[in-house]
């Protein structure tokens, strides 16, 4: 007896059993477990019906399945038929032992068919033990009419299981789950008859109530139309709680070949629908992209206006708002605009290597929504922002200043119209006519003292008409009535001029009569009125507004105050002596008995002014202390804020330096598979992201800054503006490198390259990649092909070992500099299509994968829809809706153009040409 036994499989429950492919192991046959007396009935009848479909081609049959195998020569004419091949000359003999040998050639054939049988054996099958040879004749139909069956991959059983399930969908009351209980009510057998032949099964009339009729109806059509013998009783599969599964998938087998012709158009219509779900996929993509360029570019160009807006604000508080607006537009409004473009450009990346993965022509975004296009209105955007902020800060500068000479201007201008109150009346009287001559005298001096006061007032007068000035040419708002207040004030100090001209003549021609004028008056008057105009420019000097940026400026002041503190001494010795004037003047008269009428004749500024305004003099000078001191330790806090920001800056800086530049020596030493490599950098990418808080910190502190109108920083070279740049770069940086890794992980798969192969392709690439700036010149690229082994003179790949630039180069010049200038010519239309003269690493890779791998094609495309289309050279709609799934069918038709051929009929579509379009090969 030939053994059959195969070591590495038992049975589950334990016992022998027939052993196959191991994907087939859910369909063993365990002879030790009990059958169910159903299901070997069911056995029996649909293992003869089938094995007699095949015997009757060499005109026998077979009426006991365990009787007539059992010398053997039934069984080898049954393998000689469904095989097409010709067995060992069976032994005529009736003795055992030619059965034996019978039943061992087929045995030794079917294990010949790589089928393991395990505790089959001749002597069981020739003592006709019914269990092994219903087994044996199992494993018959599982290799010759079962195991070729695959659908999409998948195992045989679940291959037969899924065409029945797709060939079932579209019929109510039928759900194929399994190959026993889904078929007890006889409507999936309808089913599959009604949608290859629709002509021979009334399908709406059948009821899921009435299984046998149904059964009946399936079984008898299909022996009468579709040779295929009733393999099954009606009867036996409803009365059976569960029919058994090796049973129906014999029957269901028989009609899987039946319509196997219709196969090849299930076949067809998988490649059609896998062509035109990366189609709708990609158009889905494009539609996604265009519309988020499209409100990208909107925002940009709502956005760009606005930033390029210099209406001028009259009030700092206005201005301070602009600011303001500006500071929440940076936080809030930017930011996600930033990760829009960001994720606008790795959207790109990815439909572009979709496209080219899919072997479709690269997408070309509608006019004005190239990546291009984006960064270009992006650096317009960028350019306005620089330039708003810095006219908002000068402006911000420039009112400060408006406001400082206004309140400047207002101040000089009080003092002044003070000072000339009352001054035209007294330079109009007509006094001296009837003076005595001391009183003329007295008249006169005090005249003069009168024009040593107008002359001191000049520098005041000048100084109000340089601020008004100033005021003009910084545009001040309320420059109408500053100018108005100037000129009234240049006129009335003309007036005065002209005036006192006309009262120095008058006395002067009366001083001729008159002799007598009292000199200590006289020198009173002289000395008081330079100190009253001393004291009034003190008390002007020390109310005097400030504005100062930084602490060397407040300081200089400080000194200066300190400076005019340390003259007052001498002054209060240059009040004391005129006080000691008046009060000569006084004794002189008490002694010698003169009773003075009136004050001093020559001046109106009396000792009792003298003293006011020095004790006023004396009250401004802490006050001055203080305030300079307060703005002291505002500098001092400026310069705190100064460094604060600084002290993060000259860290933040340098951090993202690095950072950018890691990321430039990571994209060329990377090293592990690229799903490492993805995991690495995505890591890499969430502690780039964790420091996030610093430039937040650094945000806060340069407000402080703004706030504080702040405009320069000398400890630190980075200003906030470089650091926002830079951080936006590091992040879109380190984004492209993950989407480049990701892009790099579609193409391997898609193409089938190994890991290996991306390693050599990167490694070729960075050592022609001299300066590490991500591309390849052509004379590079070239080099590295050749390093590759790719023959650019034959388009075919050699391994020649790699080779360096110089090498290369001694290459061009042994071969008179011809190494296939056309073909590369051709390559380099492909992987550089701008004429940009740089290569991409994605390029070059995308290039080496269609060059070693095979993609559907539209001559594919183009055959499939001819099978669908029975080989007409045209298809119809109803073919479409019937061969395909609807969304894809109507995409179709809604998509091809009428067919125009010679032996087109009314509907017919041309297919041909709707397959090159898919591929850009034509316009639809």
């Amino acid at each position: 007896m030939v053994d059959y036994h195969a070591s590495n499989s038992q049975a589950s429950s334990g016992g022998p059993a027939i052993y196959m492919d191991p994907r087939e192991q859910e369909n063993d046959w365990d002879r030790d477990l009990l059958l169910d007396p159903a299901w070997e009935k069911q056995q029996r009848k649909t293992f003869t019906a089938w094995c007699n479909s095949h015997l009757r081609k060499a005109g026998t049959q077979i009426e006991n399945i365990e009787e007539d195998f059992r010398d053997g020569l039934k069984l080898m004419l049954l393998l000689e038929v469904i095989s097409g091949e010709r067995l060992p000359k069976p032994e005529r003999g009736k003795m055992r032992v030619h059965k034996i040998n019978n039943v061992n050639k087929a045995l030794d054939y079917i294990a010949g068919k790589g089928v393991k049988l395990v505790s089959i054996g001749a002597e069981e099958i020739v003592d006709g033990n019914a269990k092994m040879t219903l087994g044996m004749i199992w494993t018959i139909i599982l290799r010759f009419a079962i195991q070729d069956i695959s659908v999409e991959e998948t195992s045989a059983k679940e291959g037969l299981l899924l065409w029945c399930q797709r060939k079932t969908a579209p019929y109510k009351n039928v759900n194929v789950q399994n190959f026993h209980i889904s078929w007890k009510d006889g409507l999936a057998f309808n089913a599959l008859i009604h949608r290859h032949r629709p002509e021979l099964i009334d399908y709406d009339k059948l009821r899921k109530d009435d299984p046998l009729t149904n059964l009946n109806n399936a079984f008898e059509v299909a022996e009468k139309y579709l040779d295929i013998p009733k393999m099954m009783d009606a009867e036996d599969i409803v009365n059976t709680a569960r029919p058994d599964e090796k049973a129906i998938m014999t029957y269901v087998s028989s009609f899987y070949h039946a319509f196997s012709g219709a196969q090849k158009a299930e076949t067809a219509a998988n490649r059609i629908c896998k062509v035109l779900a990366v189609n709708q996929e990609n158009e889905h993509l494009m539609e996604d992209y265009e519309k988020l360029a499209s409100d990208l570019l909107d925002w940009i160009r709502r956005t760009i206006p606005w930033l390029e807006n210099r209406a001028p604000e009259k009030t700092m508080a206005e201005m301070q708002q602009k600011l303001e607006d500006f500071r929440g537009y940076r936080r809030v409004h930017k930011p996600p605009k930033v990760q829009e473009k960001c994720q606008l450009e790795i959207n790109f990346n990815t439909l572009q290597t979709k496209l080219r993965l899919s072997n479709r022509p690269a997408f070309m975004p509608s006019e004005g929504r190239m990546v291009s296009d984006i960064n270009g209105s992006w650096h317009n955007l960028e350019g306005a922002e620089k330039g708003y902020e810095e006219w908002m800060l000068n402006e911000i500068r420039r009112l400060e200043r408006l406001d400082h000479l206004a309140e400047k201007f207002r101040q000089k201008a009080t003092i002044h119209e003070s000072w000339t109150d009352g001054k035209e009346a007294m330079l109009t009287q007509k006094d001296y006519e009837t003076a005595s001559l001391s009183e003329v005298k007295a008249l006169l001096r005090k005249h003069e003292a009168f024009e040593s006061d107008l002359a001191a007032h000049q520098d005041r007068v000048e100084q109000i008409a340089a601020i008004a000035q100033e005021l003009n040419e910084l545009d001040y708002y309320d420059s109408p009535s500053v100018n108005a207040r100037c000129q009234k004030i240049c006129e009335q100090w003309d007036a005065l001029g002209s005036l006192t001209q006309s009262r120095r003549e008058s006395l002067e021609r009366t001083e001729k009569q008159l002799e007598s004028i009292d000199e200590l008056y006289l020198e009173y008057a002289k000395r008081a009125a330079p100190f009253n105009n001393w004291m009034e420019g003190a008390m002007e000097d020390l109310q005097d507004m400030f504005i100062v940026h930084n602490i060397e400026e407040i300081q200089g002041l400080i000194t200066a105050h300190e400076q005019f503190k340390s003259t007052l001494p001498e002054a209060n010795k240059e009040r004391e002596a005129i006080q000691a004037i008046q009060a000569e003047v006084q004794k002189i008269a008490q002694y010698n008995g003169i009773k003075l009428s009136g004050g001093n004749p020559y001046t109106t500024i009396t000792p009792k002014t003298i003293d006011n305004k020095w004790d006023k003099v004396e009250q401004l000078v802490p006050q001055r202390d203080q305030a300079l001191q307060e703005e002291l330790a505002k500098q001092q806090s400026n310069d705190h804020l100064r460094r604060k920001f600084a002290t993060q800056a000259n860290i933040v800086g340098p951090w993202i330096q690095t950072k950018m530049e890691e990321i430039g020596r990571i994209s060329i030493e990377m090293n592990g598979t690229l799903e490492d490599q993805l995991v690495n950098l995505r890591e890499y990418e969430q502690s780039i992201i964790e420091y996030k808080p610093n430039i937040d910190q650094l945000e806060g502190d340069h407000q402080l800054i703004q706030e504080a109108l702040i405009f320069d920083n000398k400890y630190t070279a980075y200003t906030m503006e470089h650091l926002r740049v830079g951080w936006e770069q590091l992040l879109t940086t380190i984004a492209r490198t993950i989407n480049e890794i990701e892009n790099q992980i579609l193409t391997r798969d898609a193409k089938g390259i190994s890991q290996e192969q991306l390693h050599e392709y990167r490694t070729s690439f960075n050592h022609f990649d001299k300066d590490h700036s991500g591309g390849l010149m052509a004379e590079e690229f070239k080099a590295c092909l050749i390093s590759l082994g790719y023959d650019v003179e034959n388009n075919k790949t050699k391994r020649t070992g790699q080779m360096d630039m110089d090498n290369y180069r001694a290459l061009l010049v042994a071969t008179g500099n011809s190494l296939g200038d056309a073909e590369f010519a051709r390559i380099m239309g492909i992987v550089d299509p701008n004429n940009s003269g740089v290569v991409t690493f994605q390029a070059f890779i995308d290039f080496m994968s269609r060059e070693t791998t095979d993609t559907d094609t539209a001559d594919q495309v183009i055959a499939s829809f001819k099978i669908l289309a029975a080989d007409k050279n045209f298809i119809m709609a109803e073919e479409l809706r019937r061969e395909l799934p609807p969304d894809q069918a109507e995409y179709c038709i809604a998509r091809m153009a009428p067919y125009s051929g010679p032996d087109a009929k009314p509907g017919a579509l041309d297919y041909m040409s709707f397959s090159t379009a898919l591929y850009g090969e034509s316009d639809l």
